[in-house]
């Protein structure tokens, strides 16, 4: 089954404690194109200017990803640049030049509007409505956003709110968006609002998914060298909808497992600047480091190992 995913495509210039890199392929549809497209067809619908590099447009396609809706305009492609500290959970905006990004208004192509799984990226929920409104029946509907749309366009976003299914976003913008200090209340108040499945990305410490009965939560998969984490949550999202789209189901046991393979996208996408990493990997990689999560995060194996003074588990 197809996914269609309406965002950003970029050029980054990034800043960490390891390296730098300048205009990099970047933006949300590029990493989680890249994710997705090892477990499903995807679509992407997006504008690049006239000067995006025509290098990075034939990556795309060597993955499989239909570029048909990425819309070259005259101007300039966006770009964006960044600096991350020793914390790598918080970053620095230090220029944004959206350009040909600043007028994009999303026009479906009538193969885009029977896709059965869609994922809006942070842009504009007025523009995530109108994606919305040109698909015919979609199976999911999935979004992003972000503190700006939450601070500027509140009431816009609570209507979008109300006609997805799931939603993505960090933990901080869980409370923001919420009004609330405490994540588990400002999940369930969100909830509330509309979206079937909440899923709150919390960076090294891991994740956390919400649903109408359970609460599952899974570590970040453990990596030594983390040497750029832009488009990690783009990834994760990428991953996750990939898998819900290749098994064709939302039930409790394929959302965990779609959460683990969003993980595993992730852990593989902040190894490198900018998302060559992401987009040369095999399946069988995937899949062997899918094994690893499950192993790291199983503790069925030792029931009734361990005992204290009085107690037996």
């Amino acid at each position: 089954m197809g996914i269609l995913v309406v965002g950003s495509v970029a050029l980054d210039s990034v800043i960490t404690p390891f390296g730098h890199k300048d205009e990099v392929l970047g933006g949300s549809a590029t990493y989680f194109s890249l994710a997705a497209s090892y477990f499903a067809e995807v679509s992407m619908v997006a504008v690049v200017g006239e000067d995006f590099p025509e290098a990075h447009m034939t990556f795309l396609k060597n993955r499989g990803i239909n570029v048909s809706g990425l819309q070259r305009r005259k101007g300039r492609t966006f770009r964006w640049k960044g600096e991350y500290g020793l914390d790598l959970n918080t970053r620095t905006t230090l220029d944004t030049q959206l350009n040909v990004f600043a007028d994009f208004s999303p026009k479906l192509l009538s193969s885009h509007c029977s896709q059965d799984y869609l994922f809006l990226g942070n842009i504009d929920p007025d523009l995530q409505r109108s994606v919305m409104e040109q698909m015919k029946q979609p199976k999911l509907v999935a979004c992003d956003t972000m503190n700006y749309w939450i601070e500027n366009k509140r009431e816009s976003l609570l209507k979008t709110l109300a006609a997805i299914d799931l939603l993505v976003i960090n933990d901080s913008e869980t409370k923001e968006l919420a009004d609330e200090p405490n994540l588990i209340r400002a999940a369930r108040l969100i909830l509330s609002w509309g979206p079937k499945i909440l899923v709150i990305k919390r960076g090294e410490y891991g994740v956390l998914m919400f649903g109408p009965n359970s609460v599952f939560g899974i570590p970040a998969f453990p990596i030594e060298n983390v040497l750029d984490p832009t488009g990690a949550g783009d990834s994760f999202a990428g991953g996750l909808m990939g898998y819900l789209a290749a098994c064709g189901a939302c039930d409790d046991v394929s959302l965990r497992r779609a959460v683990v393979f969003g993980s595993v996208m992730a852990s593989f996408n902040v190894t490198d600047f900018g998302p060559e990493q992401l987009g040369n990997l095999t399946r069988p990689e995937i899949d062997a480091r899918y094994r690893e999560f499950r192993q790291l995060a199983s503790f069925d194996d030792i029931s009734g190992k361990y005992t204290e003074v009085g107690s037996k588990f």
